[in-house]
């Protein structure tokens, strides 16, 4: 068709309504997104559509703009839009979202478009709102913003993953009444909210060092393997680690700047290199957004504690060739004491369950073209979060544990798009994460109190990477395609007392090449039976690391469509860790004990028993074998229903521990037998006590004399434990009509099966459903109901029991439930345009989590890394928008 200026008339409509006769003639089965009511021609209104499937997309468009869309279903099966918000005509939206689809457009009637293969290559403008109706085809830029969108687990541009990913973007965590992405993560299913999270308590049982609120921030923990073996990326760059754990705090990035979040619950090293093994989350930020949006929202516990006050700004404008956005907030958060809770009062006032804090933050991203070859992009990122605590952990008195935490990122980039659909990018990132803590120890009759710990856990990180990516040949499916790509990374760690002067310091520099393959064999184009579509996956990572050397990860995937209602997906990768920067230069002791303590028996009255503990500087990477396969059910006979069965298996060996973990049994248990000496030479004496030389700890009363020590006893960390998780995912959505308005069935589940072995020849035992660890089973189920600017859902959470294993007892189950109601005034209200109000309750039922009986007196007595404390939690938000 003509590129704006021909009008629509009888015989366009003739000819759109025969083409689309002669789709439902022929048996293809078509979609029809609903409208609420008629549009009004040339009249703008507000869109708000995040980025994603382009199906989902053109279904919230319908119902956001009154306009008709009919569109045959596998024509836009696997097709992505871009993000859409502000205020525009119906036709720039529509425009917008089909943007380098591939796909136009055409009016049917006044309220009905049909969507269709767009007829010419060439480059036609969107119809102008005051044209008269007529053939509007969306723009085919030679790099269009579509074709720019990269997906998370994949670094070809606009292709697909083997793996199975998440993604919630803006408009289901408004639904579901999230406020920031530590909430997010949390409802997920697949994810563990033990390690770093705000309301994880440490316990002396838990047997995880990294079991603890350290920082007062979120971190993903997909699996339970740990935060530090999922990745977290902002933008698809990398941030600076944060804290002693080697974890990100991704519940600092505003929320109202995010556009969706996508989570690849699967081995990614091939993609991203070291850390991804659980898998990787990439928060993506809203690219451009037109206006002002400021928000304030008061929640409470009904129990008492939490009271919760937000206050958020977002600003942004665009222009022809590029945009920006900023967003700050501020959150401050009160404690939640002991004392407020029947199940933990006995354990005095000064105890915290939640510890208050305080956050500001603020974002900034721009992005600006130059021509239609050039783009360039910065985003920046501040955080600071005060974090108070108290903990009655000695007779007499308690700490009170103050950390500041503050946390840079500034990452630039550039892309260039070059003939042939080849591209260049050009990236970098630097980051610093400051985590400061003064702990004083309090007397608890007098109120007197003394510093006793003043520390810094500093990281650095810098970053550089170069990449291109683009068709190396034709295939029957079509292009083949290739990435590749090189980097260079540094990680600087500093663990500093303030008190004594005492720091132990370590950094690490990394080299790294990669590149991906992807092979369309066959595609729906051919109408091969059998096989609508048929691709293969192939990725490699090599990176060079100054302290262990080389590490080789390749992937390979098969995504299999046999017809337009299924798809299979299946990879096999290999994954790694790197050690943590704390495991490898934190500080190394020696120890000089009596036998007697390490359970020694028979050994003479003066001999002795030389120990290294702490840091390994030999420390070799953690390393993974994972296996996914997914079968996705999307029929176009339910064009409303997507359901996804995953299944995943994953080695994880060479795991860092600390080995002698029953310290009374060291000498007696074959167990730890690769871990002693018996026979100690001199030589190997003074290399131990000269390596191990932040400190020499003499606890047998007597002199250190070489010739009275019978065992050494090696206790630092080292790589020894082996892991292996298994499991089952189910996700399903269901999304039809409803009055004048749109329900959505929407569930997640996970069925978890894992087991460790400390070391070669020890037996394994489970983890998965043991206390500290996650359930075997956790599920989110709900529904959503919207209706013009009306929004209601409800949802249930479920998490199994947890056994003890010492006491042999297992806990009840816990099921809570979560609601949340929104309302928005839209266009044409006057002053109350863009006003909106949310009510939310979580754990509306006040379920109280499922007790057990702890060893140690100044434990809580519930698993906080499975159930929480909180308690039925209210809150109500109002925003405004111009």
């Amino acid at each position: 068709m003509g590129s704006g200026t021909n009008r629509f008339g009888h015989f366009g409509e003739t000819l759109a309504w025969a083409t689309l006769a002669a789709a439902i003639a022929a048996g293809l089965p078509m979609h029809t997104a609903a409208a609420q009511t008629a549009p009004v021609a040339g009249e703008a209104a507000d869109f708000n559509i995040a980025a994603g499937e382009l199906a989902g997309a053109l279904d919230r468009f319908s119902t956001q703009s009154g306009i008709q869309i009919v569109y045959q279903r596998e024509l836009v099966q696997g097709r992505q839009s871009p993000a859409l918000a502000g205020r525009m005509t119906w036709r720039e939206a529509l425009g917008t979202l089909l943007q380098g689809s591939g796909l136009e457009f055409q009016q049917v009637s006044d309220a009905t478009m049909l969507i269709r293969r767009a007829e010419s290559s060439s480059s036609p403008a969107v119809a102008s709102p005051s044209a008269a109706p007529q053939v509007a085809v969306a723009r085919q830029e030679p790099a269009t913003e579509l074709e720019r969108i990269m997906v998370t687990g994949t670094r070809i541009r606009g292709g697909s993953t083997p793996s199975p990913v998440i993604t919630i973007g803006q408009e289901r965590i408004q639904e579901e009444g999230f406020s920031d992405l530590g909430e997010v993560i949390r409802s997920i299913p697949q994810n563990f909210s033990g390690g770093q999270n705000p309301a994880v308590m440490t316990a002396t049982s838990s047997g995880n060092v990294y079991n603890q609120n350290s920082t007062g921030g979120a971190s993903l923990n997909l699996r339970g393997i740990g935060a530090d073996a999922t990745l977290t990326l902002l933008n698809g760059r990398r941030m600076s680690y944060g804290g002693f754990g080697q974890t990100v705090d991704i519940s600092a990035i505003p929320v109202e700047a995010v556009e969706r979040i996508e989570i690849v619950a699967d081995g990614a090293s091939a993609i991203y290199g070291s850390d991804a093994v659980g898998g990787v989350g990439n928060v993506i930020l809203k690219r451009d957004f037109d206006g002002l949006t400021v928000g304030a929202r008061y929640g409470d516990s009904s129990n008492g504690g939490l009271a919760t006050h937000e206050y958020s700004a977002t600003a942004g404008t665009t222009w022809a060739s590029g945009g920006l956005i900023a967003t700050y907030k501020d959150v401050s958060v009160d404690s939640i004491h002991a004392s407020q809770r029947d199940y933990t009062e006995h354990m005095g006032a000064p105890f915290v369950l939640y510890p208050g804090s305080e956050l500001q933050s603020g974002l900034l991203s721009a992005h600006q073209s130059l021509g239609d070859t050039v783009e360039l992009r910065v985003d920046a990122l501040r955080t600071e979060r005060e974090l108070e605590s108290w903990y009655q952990i000695f007779s007499g008195g308690y700490y009170d544990n103050q950390i500041e935490t503050t946390t840079t990122l500034v990452a630039p980039s550039a892309d260039l798009f070059l003939l042939g659909d080849w591209s260049i990018s050009v990236g970098g990132a630097w980051g610093k994460d400051e985590n400061i803590t003064n702990a004083s120890s309090v007397t608890t009759a007098t109120g007197a109190s003394v510093l006793s710990a003043h520390w810094c856990y500093c990281n650095e990180s810098r970053s550089y990477e170069v990449g291109a990516e683009g068709p190396l040949f034709g295939l029957r499916g079509g292009d083949a395609r290739l990435a590749v790509g090189a980097g260079y990374r540094t990680n600087d760690f500093l663990n500093q007392s303030f008190l004594t002067g005492s720091r132990a310091h370590g950094a690490e520099s990394s080299r790294s090449a990669y590149a991906e393959l992807s092979l369309p064999l066959i595609s729906p184009d051919l109408n091969v039976a059998g096989v609508r579509r048929l691709a293969l996956t192939a990725a490699a990572r090599a990176e060079d690391y100054d302290s262990f050397g080389g590490v080789t990860t390749p992937k390979f995937g098969v995504i299999y469509d046999p017809s337009a209602d299924f798809t299979l997906k299946a990879s096999w990768g290999r994954s790694f860790k790197a050690p943590m920067l704390s495991e490898r230069y934190g500080n190394q002791y020696a120890y000089l004990l009596p036998p007697s303590m390490l359970g020694g028996v028979g050994y003479p009255d003066d001999a002795t028993v030389l120990m290294s503990w702490g840091s390994n500087r030999d420390l070799n990477p953690e390393r993974a074998r994972t296996v996914t396969a997914s079968l996705a059910f999307h029929p176009d006979t339910l064009p409303g229903l997507e359901a996804e069965l995953t299944w995943f298996d994953i080695d994880y060996s060479e795991r860092v521990i600390q080995p002698l973990r029953v310290f009374a049994q060291a000498l007696t248990n074959p167990a730890f037998a690769e871990f002693i000496n018996f026979s100690p030479t001199v030589e190997e004496q003074a290399e131990l006590i000269a390596t191990y030389s932040y400190g020499f700890y003499n606890q047998t009363g007597s002199e250190y004399d070489p010739a009275n020590v019978a065992v050494i006893a090696y206790g630092q960390l080292t790589n020894a434990m082996r892991q292996r998780i298994k499991g089952v995912d189910l996700s399903s959505s269901y999304r039809f009509d409803l009055g004048n308005g749109a329900l959505m069935l929407r569930g997640t589940a996970s069925w978890l099966d894992s087991a460790q072995q400390y070391s070669a020849g020890q037996s394994a035992f489970d983890l998965a459903g043991t206390i500290f660890y996650p359930a075997k089973f956790n599920s989110r189920i709900g529904v959503v109901y919207a209706e013009g600017g009306f929004t209601a859902s409800a949802f249930a959470n479920h998490t199994d029991g947890v056994t003890d294993r010492v006491a042999e007892q297992k806990t009840a189950s816990f099921t809570t439930f979560d609601a949340t109601l929104r309302y928005e005034i839209g266009g044409r209200r006057g002053a109350l345009s863009g006003l909106g109000f949310a009510l939310s309750a979580q754990n509306l039922f006040d379920r109280a989590p499922p007790l057990y009986s702890p060893i140690a007196i100044t434990d809580v007595p519930y698993d906080s890394t499975n159930y929480s404390a909180i308690g039925r939690f209210l809150s109500a938000s109002v925003s405004k928008s111009w």
